[in-house]
């Protein structure tokens, strides 16, 4: 009797053992595929993914066109005062939210170019009004390697896309390089308890501004934006640019 009860707690023991590691190795998919969105497994998962959810995406965002409009397009809108006809280019643009933002303002003047890898993403964005026009243009490119010459654009964004890339400092030269002095930078960063699931990447209030400040960028004021991000204003360095970011008043 003592040996079947021995041989009782191995199994006990055995099946305790496999069913953690099963724990163990589902926790870890969904880190990798759900949590991290696939973001360690390069670009090309991370577009996959996100061309599956492409349709339902903006509806899982539950982004709001009023919130874009204070956060996002209007401060964009004063800090262009220099620049009557704008260049924007907005990097990872997904289903064009920056986009669609500015071009719903009345007083933006100018033209926005959206990239993103995902061709599912800019397929919805091509649905919305006015993102394919003479004032809209989207193409499908990585944001490490962006098809465009130097110093091009007034304003360059880049929102939700930074730790999603396996190189994010090359992706913040890239946005530098795309600048035109005295243009300027709106990212975000990811912040709070979320850090936690991208290591290695520049997430983190304080360490993606050091980066930006060491590619000669001005780094003007860091805000609470969503619940995991900040947003971060910066200015490319020039003799006579862009007014300070810091303490305008949104509509």
């Amino acid at each position: 009797m003592a040996g079947l009860a021995e041989l009782a707690r191995a199994h006990v023991v055995g099946w305790g053992i496999g069913l953690l590691l099963l724990g163990v190795l589902g926790f870890a998919a969904y880190w990798a595929l759900v949590l991290s969105e696939g973001a360690y497994f390069g670009p090309r998962v991370v577009a996959w993914l996100y061309d599956r959810t492409a349709a339902r995406y903006d509806r899982i965002k539950n982004s709001q066109p009023a919130d874009d409009a204070r956060y996002l397009a209007r401060p964009l809108l004063l800090a262009l005062e220099a620049a009557p006809h704008p260049l924007v280019l907005d990097v990872g643009t997904g289903t064009g939210r920056v986009p669609a933002a500015l071009l719903a303002e009345e007083d933006f003047g100018g033209r926005v170019l959206g990239v993103d890898r995902s061709s599912g993403m800019l397929g919805q964005a091509s649905c919305k009004p006015g993102l394919v026009s003479g004032r809209c243009g989207l193409v499908l490119a990585d944001a490490g390697s962006l098809p465009v010459g130097d110093a091009r654009f007034d304003a360059v964004t880049c929102l939700e896309v930074l730790e999603f890339t396996p190189r994010p400092r090359a992706v913040l030269r890239e946005l530098a390089r795309t600048l035109k002095p005295g243009g300027v930078l709106l990212i975000s960063n990811r912040v709070g308890l979320d850090v936690l699931w991208y290591p290695g990447r520049l997430c983190g209030r304080g360490r993606l501004e050091a980066v930006l400040q060491g590619l000669g960028l001005e780094v003007l004021e860091t805000e609470a934006w969503q619940t995991y991000y900040d947003l971060i204003w910066a200015r490319k360095a020039s003799s006579a640019g862009f007014g300070d970011r810091a303490g305008m008043q949104r509509g």
